[in-house]
């Protein structure tokens, strides 16, 4: 049995593959900075083996360690937007799904007032009539 969490057993593929491009980016940006692995790590507070963990895109690598790294590139700020409500598709698509059946709901309740409405008009005009 291994000691990898569950989740990260489950992770989609189109995720790892995410994280992947992450850490390989991570490099790039070391890389394009000349800064050895040696200093970098050092930088963000880590062994040499966890960053080139977290360069190879390795998704146990703690957030922290990522946003560290973020950081040095200062792309940090990036967080913050990840999870903002504002750019979650699937809320709003739910609050799109509710809105739609809230107003089918209001429409059949409007017609079946307007129905009962008109059925009782005719009454009403045969007991004036008496």
């Amino acid at each position: 049995m291994s000691g990898t969490p569950k989740a990260i057993d489950r992770l989609p593929p189109a995720t790892l593959a995410a994280i992947e491009k992450l850490g390989a980016d991570l490099a790039v940006a070391r890389l394009r900075r000349k800064e050895s692995l040696a200093s970098w790590a050092k930088r963000i507070g880590v062994s040499i083996s966890t960053l080139q963990r977290l360069e190879s895109g390795d998704p146990t690598i703690s957030i922290g360690i990522v946003a560290s790294a973020l950081w040095l590139m200062s792309r940090d700020g990036a967080i913050a937007e990840l999870a903002a409500p504002a750019n979650d598709r699937g809320a709003l698509e739910l609050e799109v799904r509710e809105a739609e059946e809230l107003g089918r709901a209001r429409a059949r309740a409007s017609q079946e007032a307007r129905i009962r409405t008109a059925a009782k008009k005719p009454r009403r005009a045969a007991n004036a009539l008496r």
